[in-house]
């Protein structure tokens, strides 16, 4: 039995147990705009050192050749509704699963190495866009929705879903880059915050302790444990070091770029339909 986890590190981990978990989110477009993690935002303001994130001009979509599969979504300007099935997987999906995990993983390491001064986000995912079609994979956020283009991008006070723009980033801006694939079948989702040039103490803490509950809630994850024991490890380490969290969710992928369980965080108790991890399962963490 295995376990693929998609660290924030950018790494695909394997463990004991057959249920498949990748750092993502999932958030609507117009929400994308406005929802902003409040424990980021009072760090911001303490620092004081920053004007506010202001959009830049998006350019246009980059083309796919035609021999790659698309998603189902593809083409719709509508946001899919999430799927109500858990997503269970055999040996070939698992293995299909795992590849298209670790592709994202590359190519999340890759976007990594381009985070510097002076580069725009729009350049991230030129660079993103080109190693994942020649990979022979679709990236997944290309279509989703209408969303433009081919990674998320969000700097600083942007939580997740940024659109990659004209910006450039500038020394003390943190970015969460999420990157997702469709390989033969199957979406790889997963992301990492990265830092640009000198960034302040207070942002390297966020990020440190924003990592560390990523890995304890995926440490937690094994055929019969529950949901909300992901929940509340995640809580119980960011209020240690005073940090909130606000109503992330994590959710299930493979076949489906979205779908059930959706895991809420903050609560206590999980909605009776959760239930219980199974072997087999994939899901994220985010």
């Amino acid at each position: 039995m295995a376990l693929g986890a998609s660290l924030a590190r950018g790494k695909c981990q394997h463990f004991l147990a057959q249920v498949l978990a990748s750092s993502g989110r999932v958030l609507n477009l117009d929400e994308t705009r406005t929802f902003k993690r409040p424990c980021r935002l009072q760090i911001v303001a303490r620092v004081g050192k920053r004007p506010p994130l202001r959009r830049g001009k998006v350019s246009p979509c980059r083309p796919v050749p035609e021999h790659i599969p698309r998603p189902p979504y593809v083409g719709s300007p509508t946001i899919p509704e999430i799927s109500r099935d858990y997503q269970m997987h055999d040996s070939k999906g698992i293995y299909r699963m795992r590849a298209a995990c670790a592709l994202a993983a590359q190519v999340l390491d890759y976007s990594g190495t381009l985070v510097k001064s002076s580069i725009t986000t729009d350049d991230i995912d030129e660079a993103v866009h080109q190693m994942i079609i020649s990979a022979g994979a679709y990236p997944s956020p290309l279509g989703y929705g209408g969303f433009p283009k081919s990674v998320c991008t969000s700097v600083n006070e942007c939580m997740f879903h940024g659109i990659p723009d004209s910006r450039k980033l500038q020394s003390g801006d943190i970015i969460n880059i999420d990157v997702a694939v469709y390989l033969d079948g199957y979406h790889g989702d997963t992301s990492k915050t990265f830092l640009c040039g000198d960034v302040s103490d207070e942002m390297k803490r966020l990020v440190k302790v924003t990592e560390e509950c990523l890995e304890r809630g995926i440490a937690v994850c094994k055929d019969g444990a529950t949901f909300k024991q992901i929940g509340q490890t995640i809580r119980e380490h960011a209020e240690k070091h005073s940090f909130e969290v606000e109503r992330f969710i994590g959710h299930g992928v493979g076949t489906v770029l979205h779908s059930q369980p959706l895991i809420f965080y903050p609560c206590n108790e999980d909605p009776p339909s959760l239930g219980c991890m199974l072997e087999g399962q994939t899901f994220t963490i985010g």
